[in-house]
């Protein structure tokens, strides 16, 4: 038994640069954002249409210092988008407050966007995320699209990301035991990995073993 949506909050960079001896921790960000194009390639080799990654939270933007917060951003104008548009499969949707971030990578994640629209697999971007946020902003939509009855159905279906919302298999790497706020409604009834390894060193055969993990807990309560 698969997961149809795999959410996976890719924690630890800063700590993988510092142990790997590179004098600015903000390398580590680089090299997890080049990782990402694996976890497309994975998702893809086991025919998971659906992933959601945590990225950017708006907490983070505000609190941060701005020599690490402008690292990032450099990232989200150059890095991501490019490498959601060679993958030449998935889709990309940010959930988040793209006014918080400069001019030039908030256009170049829409415009990602808009190159990848028609793509058959989909890739959600937690960038300028709150939780709270997410859940007003469906609310929000909902209404804005004439629902006369918010029900849980329709405010499932409004929320921004991908097509389908519930996610089934959160992995967390880093070895930290908490969430972080990510994605609290569309987690309600998901399974949750987590990975000492840190984000770059996390490999194909971690995610499979997190796969692993996941059918054998389904198997065992196949009404959760």
């Amino acid at each position: 038994m698969l997961p149809t949506h795999v959410g996976v909050v890719m924690d630890g960079n800063r700590r993988w640069a510092k142990q790997a001896g590179f004098a600015n921790p903000g390398a580590g960000h680089d090299v997890g954002a080049d990782h990402v194009a694996d976890l497309l390639g994975w998702c893809t080799h086991w025919r998971i249409d659906h992933l959601t990654s945590y990225v950017l939270s708006a907490d983070n933007i505000r609190k941060r210092p701005r020599s690490q917060v402008d690292h990032l951003f450099g990232i989200l104008a150059d890095k991501l988008p490019q490498t959601v548009v060679r993958s030449d499969r998935w889709a990309l949707h940010v959930s988040g407050d793209l006014s918080l971030l400069p001019d030039a990578a908030a256009e170049a994640l829409r415009a990602a966007e808009r190159e990848t629209a028609d793509r058959p697999a989909h890739l959600t971007m937690a960038i300028g995320y709150d939780p709270h946020g997410d859940i007003v902003e469906g609310i929000r939509r909902a209404i804005s699209a004439g629902v006369t009855e918010i029900d849980e159905q329709a405010i499932t279906a409004a929320l921004p990301g991908g097509p389908i919302k519930e996610i089934d298999l959160v992995i967390r790497t880093s070895g930290e035991q908490r969430l972080s706020g990510f994605f609290p409604w569309q987690t309600s009834n998901a399974e949750i990995v987590v990975s000492e390894k840190l984000w770059p060193d996390f490999t194909v055969d971690d995610f499979a073993e997190a796969l692993e993990l996941y059918a054998a807990r389904r198997m065992r309560n196949p009404a959760s």
